[in-house]
């Protein structure tokens, strides 16, 4: 049990990737806060995990591009848990449009859900975890984010990238507090993200990896585990390719 006593939340966990790495922690001992836009859909989740683990879950409508329900999702674990000892800033949207089509009102949302989310998420957790000297954060980027994914949209590359960074920032300014931020950068995972691609897109991206096919949510959810977990312990500022050979640093 790697998680036992450990509180952890994550964003966009009503479905995909969230979803499979919060079933994923709650099996190994943690208490899990799920949180998401579609509170219905996180309560669902959380019920679930909840009647298969018999672990302690709790449910949250939060909207990352929103300070307010970040605050709230914060005072509420620590209303129900006491502490937080890990933060997943999963939630992200994307929106496969064409270059010359994306209007200023999608490119905001995108970059408000995408990037502003997992600053202003990673932020309002640090002091807590800075008081306990501990905690593990992690950040769900994307290989669009090394690459530059045209499929994906120029804003979703963007934002991706800037969660790299800031992946990298963090964890400079947090290690003296003992505190690890890493991130995972998938390639296309078999989600309903990556039904938004058309068939030949789909097949196009596959031809791109060596592995032939797209991830499944456990493949993420099982190198999160690795680096939320002490194996982990002496790494921080990593950007972890999990893309079935897609790209290679």
């Amino acid at each position: 049990m790697r998680f036992k006593d450990r509180v952890a939340i994550v964003t966009g966990s009503g479905r995909g990737i969230g979803k499979e790495t919060a079933r994923r922690l709650a099996a190994e001992g943690a208490s899990v806060v799920i949180s998401d836009i579609d509170f219905d859909m996180a309560r669902e989740t959380a019920k679930e995990i909840e009647d298969s683990f018999k672990t302690k879950v709790s449910s949250v409508h939060a909207d990352v591009k929103k300070g307010k329900d970040i605050h709230e999702l914060v005072e509420s674990t620590l209303r129900d848990f006491g502490h937080i000892d890990i933060l997943v800033n999963n939630a992200g949207i994307m929106y496969p449009t064409k270059m010359d089509d994306v209007s200023e009102e999608e490119w905001d949302e995108v970059l408000d859900v995408n990037l502003r989310g997992v600053f202003f998420c990673s932020q309002a957790v640090s002091p807590f975890m800075k008081e306990r000297r501990h905690g593990k954060i992690l950040n769900i980027a994307s290989v669009a984010g090394k690459i530059g994914g045209v499929a994906s949209g120029a804003h979703y590359s963007v934002s991706k990238a800037g969660v790299i960074c800031l992946t990298k920032m963090f964890a400079k300014v947090l290690a003296p507090f003992g505190i690890t931020v890493n991130a995972i950068a998938p390639g296309p995972v078999d989600t309903a993200m990556s039904q938004l691609f058309s068939p030949q897109e789909r097949e196009d991206l596959i031809k791109m990896c060596p592995l032939g096919r797209f991830a499944d949510t456990g493949d993420i959810a099982e190198a999160a585990l690795f680096l939320l977990s002490d194996a982990a312990k002496h790494i921080t500022g990593e950007i972890l390719d999990v893309n079935g050979g897609m790209f290679m640093d």
